[in-house]
C-alpha cells in the first residue's frame, strides 16, 4: 500500500500550515513512506554513503564539511542514515536525527547489516534535543529543512548545538524550481506558478487533513534564516547535472538538470 493509500491522500490544497499540523504530517508521511522511498532510491543512495543530492556530489569528494575524523557530528533528517555511517567510518563521532520512527527502523537495520553501529534519535529538526555546544559539526541532506514551517527555528537550533566555530552545512531543493512542476520531462520547463508564491505544497485527506507538506522559501528567504539565527553564510552551492547521469530522480533529470540548478547546498558556521 502506497503512503498515499494508506494516509488517505484525496486531493492537493494550497493553504498555510503551521508548525504542529506541518511535523504531524511529515511524521505520518515518512512513517508510511519508508519503504516505498527505500525501495525505489536505496541504491541511489547507498548503505553508508554521503551523496549530497540528486546531482550525486558525494561529501567524499566535494569535502564540504571540512576534516570530519575525531569530530562529533549531528545529522538532521537522517532518513535511513547512509550519511552518518559514511561519517563513522571516516572516523567521525555522528548522531543521526529523524522525526520518522519508520525511517529510523530502516536505520536501525541497516546499523546491523552493515556493522556500523551510529546512534539514532527521533526528534523534530525545530526541537533539538541536545545540549549547547554539543557537537563540532552538523549536517542535512535534503532532510527536515524543506519540510518545516519554521526553518529559521531550526536555524537557531542548530547554531545551539553546534560549538563556536562549528560548521553547519544542509541542502534543499534549489528554490527556483518552485516555479516549475515536478515533471522531469518537457512539461517540467514550463513556469507554472510565481516564484514569491511561498503558500506551502499540500496534500489532504478527506476531511482536509495535511498528509503532506512541502515548505518554499526563497534563495533571500534562506540567507535570511541564516542570518538572523547568527550563523554565518560561507558558500552556496548550485551543483551541476553531471556528465553520463542518466537517472530521473523524481523531478530530477538530465533534461532539466543541464538546464538549471535542482539543488541548493548552504556552507555556514556558528561563528568563533
Amino acid at each position: 500500500m502506497s503512503a498515499e493509500e494508506a494516509l488517505g491522500t484525496a486531493g492537493i490544497a494550497r493553504r498555510t500550515v503551521g508548525p504542529a499540523e506541518s511535523e504531524r504530517a511529515s511524521r505520518a508521511w515518512w512513517d508510511a513512506d519508508a519503504a516505498d522511498y527505500l525501495a525505489e532510491h536505496g541504491a541511489d543512495i547507498g548503505e553508508a554513503e554521503f551523496v549530497w543530492c540528486p546531482e550525486g556530489l558525494h561529501e567524499a569528494e566535494a569535502g564540504l564539511l571540512g576534516e570530519v575524523a575525531g569530530r562529533r557530528v549531528l545529522e538532521v533528517g537522517c532518513g535511513s542514515a547512509p550519511c552518518s555511517r559514511w561519517l563513522r567510518r571516516q572516523g567521525a563521532h555522528p548522531v543521526a536525527l529523524d522525526l520518522s520512527r519508520g525511517m529510523l527502523r530502516a536505520a536501525a537495520e541497516l546499523n546491523a547489516r552493515t556493522r556500523i553501529d551510529v546512534p539514532l534519535v527521533q526528534a523534530g529538526a525545530e526541537h533539538l534535543p541536545f545540549a549547547d555546544g554539543a557537537f563540532d559539526l552538523a549536517c542535512s541532506a535534503f532532510g527536515a529543512v524543506p519540510f518545516v514551517a519554521e526553518p529559521v527555528q531550526v536555524m537557531r537550533e542548530v547554531h545551539r548545538v553546534l560549538r563556536p566555530g562549528g560548521r553547519w552545512v544542509f541542502a534543499v531543493n534549489h528554490p527556483m524550481r518552485w516555479m516549475f512542476s515536478d515533471d522531469p520531462g518537457p512539461d517540467g520547463l514550463t513556469v507554472t506558478q510565481s516564484y514569491f508564491d511561498r503558500t506551502p505544497y499540500v496534500e489532504v485527506d478527506g476531511e482536509g487533513r495535511a498528509t503532506y507538506v512541502e515548505h518554499h522559501r526563497t534563495l533571500g528567504d534562506r540567507v535570511r534564516d541564516v542570518v538572523a539565527a547568527g550563523l554565518v553564510l560561507d558558500d552556496l552551492v548550485e551543483p551541476e547535472w553531471p556528465d553520463g547521469l542518466d537517472r530521473v530522480w523524481g523531478q530530477w533529470s538530465p533534461l532539466r538538470g543541464e538546464l538549471f540548478p535542482g539543488t541548493a547546498i548552504f556552507v555556514t558556521h556558528r561563528p568563533a
